[in-house]
């Protein structure tokens, strides 16, 4: 029966296994090297005087080496240790499979390579255990951090978490530290709304955590860069693109609801309702058609432009150039055709208002260039502009949210 379950991808659930107030899950995939002084080293920091009953839980995602093999003979040499198996790869997947299954108190989580100084994990857990918080991250860019690391994972990762905050309205300011931990019994509530497989369920789970209420904890780390990291740049900055997008559509759409489980305020500028357009149904079905036609015209005249600016400048002063251009009668031809604004009252206030919602499309433009160069020196053409239309997709989320709470709002009483 067990060589069924793994070979049909479900978690390998251990039983007669001692209850533990805290579960600490150590998504792997081909690490076969390090699992085993990473988990011995652990498993040792656990024995030597931390306070709360722990586990440690294995969760290969779709390995090839003998990763698995490596945690089977873990668990059966350490009693604290359990291991499970799916055979897709990602390590939300992982995460949300080893979660859901857990009886512990406190959901935590680490990376394999044991970057962050274990002594954070105390303060990490107890005050989720002792009720003060909901969640609880390690940060790498809280006052008190210490780190080391190259300048490419600081600047992206800097980067990414500004990204966050322009246009997801994040509070936390360390989203991709691998180093969390949730109450069991808030984890019931959001793991079925975090829905990515891989590296961006982090994120997502923290957004829906901020915007039903929770109190986030933040705990600042020691934390040393591992030089021999799996994780791939430029796949990771893609799919993070993508996560943003969705997750802001969702939200600014209505399509993803969060429930109201905490007494913090609700956050972020994504998914705010009344302006102009407000509606549901055919409506907003309409408003979308118009202003995806619009998109799709000012898309084509951006990386036109954009190619053409390239051949004689820099990529980010040819990108810049390329969204001022097009801001203009993107703004203009939205007013006119999406929300039915005419004459010339308020003009200049609404071209205002959308260059300022343009320069959100240009820091996550922006953000997406320098992550592709920071990966990738010489990139080429080609891929430049696919980061690009990808950054675009998340940009014109955020601005239609804009658009239609804010740039376009119409007057209290009023209605365009």
């Amino acid at each position: 029966m067990t060589r069924q379950l793994l070979e049909q991808g479900h978690p390998l659930q251990v039983s007669g296994r001692a209850a533990a107030q805290v579960e600490i899950v150590v998504p792997v995939m081909d690490e076969e090297r390090d699992l085993g002084p990473s988990v011995r080293r652990l498993d040792a920091f656990l024995s030597a005087g931390f306070p709360f009953t722990a586990r440690i839980t294995i969760a290969d995602n779709g390995s090839t080496d003998g990763t698995w093999a490596a945690a089977c003979a873990l668990e059966a040499a350490l009693p604290r240790v359990r291991a499970t198996r799916l055979a897709e790869p990602g390590r939300g997947r992982a995460l949300r499979a080893a979660w859901s299954g857990s009886d512990a108190d406190v959901l935590a989580y680490m990376d394999v390579d044991l970057s962050t100084d274990l002594n954070a994990l105390l303060p990490l857990v107890a005050p989720l255990l002792s009720g003060h918080s909901d969640v609880a991250i390690g940060t790498r860019l809280a006052h008190g951090a210490r780190v080391i690391r190259g300048p490419r994972r600081e600047i992206l990762s800097r980067g990414y978490n500004l990204l966050l905050h322009a246009v997801l309205g994040a509070r936390f300011s360390d989203a991709q530290c691998g180093f969390k931990a949730i109450s069991r019994a808030r984890a019931g509530a959001l793991l079925p709304l975090a829905t990515d497989p891989g590296w961006f369920f982090d994120t997502e789970l923290l957004i829906l955590a901020q915007r039903a209420g929770l109190r986030i904890h933040e705990v600042p780390v020691d934390w040393t860069d591992d030089a021999d990291s799996r994780v791939r740049l430029a796949a990771t900055v893609a799919a993070d693109l993508r996560g943003i997008a969705r997750l802001g559509t969702g939200l600014g759409l209505g399509t993803i609801t969060v429930p109201r489980l905490g007494r913090g305020p609700l956050a972020g500028p994504v998914g705010g309702t009344g302006g102009a357009g407000t509606g549901t149904g055919a409506g907003l079905r309409r408003l979308l058609a118009v202003f995806a036609a619009v998109g799709a015209v000012s898309t084509a005249a951006y990386l036109a432009l954009y190619l053409l600016l390239r051949s004689v400048a820099p990529a980010q002063l040819a990108n810049a150039a390329a969204l001022l251009i097009t801001a203009v009668a993107n703004t203009a031809a939205n007013r006119r055709f999406t929300f039915g604004l005419r004459g010339r009252g308020g003009v200049t206030r609404h071209q205002v208002r959308g260059l300022a919602a343009f320069g959100a499309g240009w820091a996550l433009t922006a953000a997406a260039l320098a992550g592709l160069h920071a990966a990738v020196p010489d990139p080429g053409r080609a891929l430049e502009v696919a980061v690009l239309v990808v950054a675009s997709l998340a940009a014109a989320a955020v601005r239609f949210a804009l658009y239609r709470g804010w740039v376009f709002r119409a007057a209290a009483g009023s209605r365009p």
